[in-house]
C-alpha cells in the first residue's frame, strides 16, 4: 500500500491485506443522489459493503461522472489499495484532470475505505494506524449576509451551550476584488466578534478569494491587531504567487487549498511558503488517500494540515479520522454550525459538538450508518 499510516511509518503492504480479505473483487458499484449529495457503496463478490461520499452540490453531475470515468476503471479490481487505485484512475483519465473527476472518484475511495477497515472490525483511522480520539472543533459561519452584532451574538451563545473554543467567521466577498460584503462590514464584524466571546476564544476568518496582496496584508494587520490566528484564503486561490507575497508579509496564519484538486498543487504551496496551513477537502481532492499523501508533503515542508470540512455530511466523519492518522493535524477541525438539515439526515448518529468537541464516531468502518429511509428515496444508478 502507497499510504502509511501514523506518522507515515506505519506500512500495510497489498499483499498483507488481500491475504486478510481473500482477494475479494470489486463487484458493483452503486450511486445514491438525493438533494445536494450523493453517496457511493461499493460491494465485492463476497458481499462485503463499504459506504462513501462524493462532494455536495451538483453532486448528481458527479454521480454521472462516476460511471462513466471511475466506475468502469475499479470494476473487477482488487480494493486492498485504494491509494494505488485512485492514482491510477487519475492518470488514465489525464485528459480530465479537473475537479468533477476528484469528486467523483472520492466516492470510490472513500467507501473502499470503509470496505476495509469493517473487513478488519476497525475504524478507519484504527486501520491506518491512527488513535481515534474526540477532536475539538472551530465553529464555522457560512454567511456573510448576517450583520455584525447578530453574528456576534449567535457566536457567544454557542460558546455558552456548546463549549466552542474557536469560531471562524467571513470576511470580505467572495471573489471580490477587494470589496466588502458592504462598506465596513469586516472591521465592524472582527470587533464585534471579538468583543462578545472574549479574549481567550480563537478566532479565524476567511477571505474565500477576495483580496488582492497590498490589500490582503493591510486587511491582515487589522486581524492582527485583533488577536485572529487563521486568514484563509486571503488572494483568488488560483494566484498562489499572490497568497505567498501575503504569507510573507503577515504573523497570522494564511491558510488555503480547499478548492485544489491537483498534488503537485500542495506540493508547490510548500515549496513557496505560500501558507502555513493547507486545507485539503477529502471530497474535493478525490478521497481520503489524496488527501494523506498532501498532508504527507505538506509535513516535510514544515505546514500543518487542517482538511476543509464546511458541512455536516460525510465529509466532517472523514475528517475526523484523517485527523488522527496525519502526522501534522492542526488544533481544531471545521465544523459548520449552520442548520443544513439536508446534510443531518444522512446517516446516524449525528455529530454533535460538546464541551467544544466532536465525539470520535464509534464502530469499525466510518463509524455511523447511512439512514435507511435517505437511500430509499435516493435516485439509484448503479456499475457492475
Amino acid at each position: 500500500m502507497s499510504i502509511a499510516g501514523n506518522a507515515f511509518e506505519f506500512r500495510r503492504t497489498p499483499e498483507l491485506v488481500r491475504s486478510i480479505l481473500e482477494e475479494m473483487r470489486i463487484k458493483s458499484l452503486e450511486t445514491f443522489h438525493w438533494q445536494h449529495v450523493t453517496l457511493v457503496r461499493a460491494t465485492t463478490d463476497d458481499g462485503a459493503e463499504g459506504w462513501g461520499q462524493m462532494a455536495p452540490y451538483n453532486a448528481d453531475i458527479s454521480a454521472m461522472v462516476f460511471h462513466r470515468q471511475v466506475a468502469p476503471h475499479a470494476l473487477g479490481k482488487d480494493p486492498a489499495d485504494p491509494d494505488a487505485l485512485a492514482e491510477r484512475i487519475v492518470e488514465a483519465e489525464y485528459k480530465y484532470p479537473g475537479s468533477y473527476v476528484c469528486r467523483a472518484l472520492a466516492g470510490l475511495d472513500t467507501a473502499l475505505w470503509d470496505l476495509l477497515a469493517k473487513a478488519r472490525g476497525k475504524s478507519v483511522a484504527g486501520y491506518l494506524g491512527g488513535t481515534p480520539k474526540d477532536l475539538a472543533a472551530y465553529g464555522s459561519s457560512m454567511s456573510r449576509e448576517i450583520k455584525p452584532d447578530d453574528e456576534a451574538n449567535r457566536l457567544a451563545a454557542l460558546r455558552k451551550s456548546h463549549g466552542y473554543g474557536a469560531f471562524k467567521i467571513r470576511i470580505g466577498s467572495v471573489t471580490g476584488h477587494d470589496a466588502d460584503q458592504w462598506p465596513g462590514r469586516t472591521e465592524a464584524l472582527v470587533r464585534a466578534v471579538r468583543g462578545a466571546v472574549g479574549p481567550d476564544v480563537r478566532i479565524l476568518v476567511d477571505g474565500n478569494s477576495c483580496y488582492t496582496p497590498a490589500k490582503a496584508i493591510e486587511v491582515g494587520r487589522f486581524l492582527e491587531s485583533q488577536g485572529v490566528i487563521h486568514f484563509e484564503e486571503p488572494c483568488p486561490y488560483w494566484e498562489l504567487e499572490w497568497t505567498a507575497k501575503v504569507a510573507a508579509a503577515l504573523d497570522v496564519d494564511v491558510a488555503g487549498g480547499e478548492q485544489d484538486t491537483d498534488l503537485a498543487q500542495f506540493r508547490r504551496m510548500g515549496t513557496l511558503r505560500a501558507v502555513d496551513i493547507i486545507q485539503p477537502d477529502v471530497c474535493y481532492l478525490g478521497g481520503l488517500a489524496r488527501t494523506m499523501r498532501a498532508a504527507k508533503d505538506a509535513h516535510a515542508a514544515g505546514l500543518s494540515c487542517v482538511p476543509h470540512s464546511a458541512n455536516r455530511s460525510f465529509v466532517t466523519v472523514f475528517t475526523l479520522h484523517a485527523m488522527c492518522v496525519i502526522p501534522n493535524p492542526g488544533p481544531h477541525v471545521e465544523f459548520s454550525i449552520e442548520a443544513d438539515r439536508w446534510a443531518d439526515e444522512i446517516f446516524t448518529p449525528a455529530l454533535v459538538v460538546r464541551d467544544g468537541k466532536i465525539p470520535f464516531p464509534k464502530g469499525p468502518g466510518w463509524g455511523v450508518t447511512v439512514n435507511p429511509a435517505w437511500v430509499a428515496r435516493a435516485a439509484r444508478q448503479s456499475s457492475g
